[in-house]
């Protein structure tokens, strides 16, 4: 039997509110990214790391966030509580692949590419596993044609935010990138959500698991709270919003003064050319 599948059980509500938790995860992650290439190299894996658990938080409760509204009628829906927090997992350590590739080679060429590829693939990983921990009555398809648009949805976004996000032009850049990234997201997650059909069993009771209402305290206590100390850190950091380089940080380099500004030019003045004093012929009146 074809179960009636709704993703919009409240209306404009939760994709409203999952985009914009997609988006704070990407501004936190994203600024965090740009953060790194302003730095050296010692303190770069840190921002790096911190963005990329900002943007897995940040897209894995929006996907949560968006299931709040996803029913098929007749058939209450539960969730396996390992495979869900693995999900969380996978979109963290996918994420981060991506962003250190960014974070160490540039913004650029083959590099920014490779990054956003599996930036993306990250987000459509997260996407599945997530789905593959749904229990119901009955058996989910998917339309592969859908599928596969919503994964290149994924990574042609995800790559748009990095190349902005490495661009280093101050706190708007970021914004900007943001807002693709949670385009990405909720673009990536209801094209997905397009492609599923439900065949629900004639018989049998609803499989165990928990539900999306049990799931929503430790989901929004942890990777909230995670979003949210981020942000402070972002917050009271002065470089983030003003977009310059970490003058007090770069490396040694040889050749480059230790108190890392670079040789200022020899302003000394030339000396004058030398003055050949001309003297008059002797002549017998000025004897």
């Amino acid at each position: 039997m074809h179960g009636t599948v709704d993703g919009f059980s409240y209306g404009i509500v939760t994709p409203l509110v999952a985009y914009l938790m997609a988006c704070l995860g990407g501004a936190l992650g994203l600024r965090c990214t740009t953060r790194a290439l302003l730095v050296s190299h010692s303190w770069r894996p840190g921002w790096l790391a911190l963005g990329s658990a900002a943007i897995g938080s940040g897209i894995w409760t929006m996907h949560f966030i968006a299931m709040m509204g996803f029913t098929v009628a007749g058939a209450p829906i539960h969730y396996d509580k390992p495979t869900t927090y693995a999900s969380l997992g996978v979109a963290v350590v996918m994420v981060g692949v991506g962003i250190f590739i960014v974070g160490y080679k540039g913004a650029t060429g083959t590099a920014l590419f490779t990054g956003g590829t599996i930036t993306g693939l990250g987000i459509a990983s997260m996407h599945y596993l997530g789905m593959a921990g749904m229990r119901l009555n009955g058996d989910v398809e998917y339309n592969t044609l859908t599928v596969a648009v919503s994964v290149a949805i994924a990574m042609a976004a995800a790559t748009a935010a990095l190349w902005a996000a490495g661009q280093v032009r101050g706190f708007l850049w970021s914004v900007g990138a943001s807002l693709v990234m949670g385009l990405a997201v909720s673009g990536m997650h209801y094209t997905g959500m397009a492609a599923v059909s439900v065949h629900l069993h004639a018989t049998g009771a609803p499989p165990p698991g928990d539900s999306t209402a049990g799931l929503l305290a430790p989901m929004l206590i942890g990777p909230l709270a995670f979003l949210c100390l981020a942000g402070v850190v972002v917050l009271f950091d002065p470089l983030m919003v003003r977009g310059k380089p970490d003058r007090t940080r770069v490396e040694h380099k040889p050749g480059v003064p230790a108190n890392n500004h670079p040789p200022r030019p020899d302003r000394r003045v030339p000396p004058r050319p030398r003055q050949v004093a001309h003297h008059e012929p002797r002549t017998p009146q000025n004897r």
